[in-house]
């Protein structure tokens, strides 16, 4: 099996362990075959731009293993990310299917694998596979969903540490496979930058330093690199309006 940036490479959807898991990617035997021979493998390092924001639609990506950020920009230069898209996902999908340019800028937050196919290619590959179409409009569906989601954190938040306490919340969920400790620790693995984290939730980077800071102090929380421990679950929750 090949490897590139510490990352081995699934060339043969047919074989990848991952595929009934992802939502785009449990396809008919006869589906699979003519994915493979339409889809371009490659790995990406982190910070690699896969799409451009009002770009024309050149296909899509896969996202096989890794994650990718996808941010909008205003004319005066604000950025906002709208969501982290995780393995599995069908990156670039709306703009390919309506034939419009990109809605986000999509960008790689580590080393990852995706494969492409090409606007033509996968019009042509839903055409001929109307069950890939299902697969679609579940894909759109839970990219509707998060970005209801995201509206909801940002409108009827009351304050930022509310908006940060839910962001730790959601990202609780997916706990590192340290798994819960028995002193109720929940490890995180957070890759954003407090820059990226402001983007996330509308505010400045210098905000949410503050604002971490405070969690730190009050117990709510341990950052050590990339891994951080919420400490106390029950507070943040009770930061959070129903």
């Amino acid at each position: 099996m090949a490897v590139a940036y510490n990352l081995q490479i699934v060339e043969n959807c047919l074989k990848c362990t991952h595929r009934e898991q992802r939502l785009f990617c449990d396809l008919p035997h006869e589906a699979l075959l003519e994915l493979q021979k339409i889809k371009a493998t490659s790995v990406y390092p982190k910070g690699t731009l896969l799409c451009l924001e009002g770009q024309p639609p050149r296909g899509i990506y896969v996202l096989c293993t890794g994650r990718a950020k996808l941010s909008t920009t205003s004319a005066e230069g604000k950025s906002i990310i709208l969501r982290i898209a995780e393995p599995g996902e069908v990156l670039g999908l709306t703009a390919a299917v309506s034939n419009t340019p990109y809605e986000a800028t999509i960008e790689t937050m580590e080393s990852s694998q995706a494969n492409f196919i090409s606007q033509e290619d996968f019009v042509t590959f839903l055409r001929e596979f109307p069950e890939v179409g299902m697969k679609v409009a579940r894909q759109l569906t839970h990219n509707c969903k998060c970005a209801y989601s995201e509206i909801r954190s940002l409108g009827l938040s009351n304050s930022v540490p509310e908006k940060i306490a839910k962001l730790l919340l959601h990202w609780a969920e997916h706990p590192l496979e340290l798994g819960r400790r028995m002193n109720g620790e929940i490890p995180i693995r957070v890759t954003l930058t407090q820059e990226e984290i402001a983007q996330f939730v509308g505010t400045s980077r210098e905000t949410v330093s503050r604002v971490l800071g405070d969690f730190k102090r009050r117990g709510y929380l341990r950052i050590k690199g990339a891994t951080w421990n919420i400490l106390n679950k029950p507070a943040l929750e009770n930061m959070v309006t129903t």
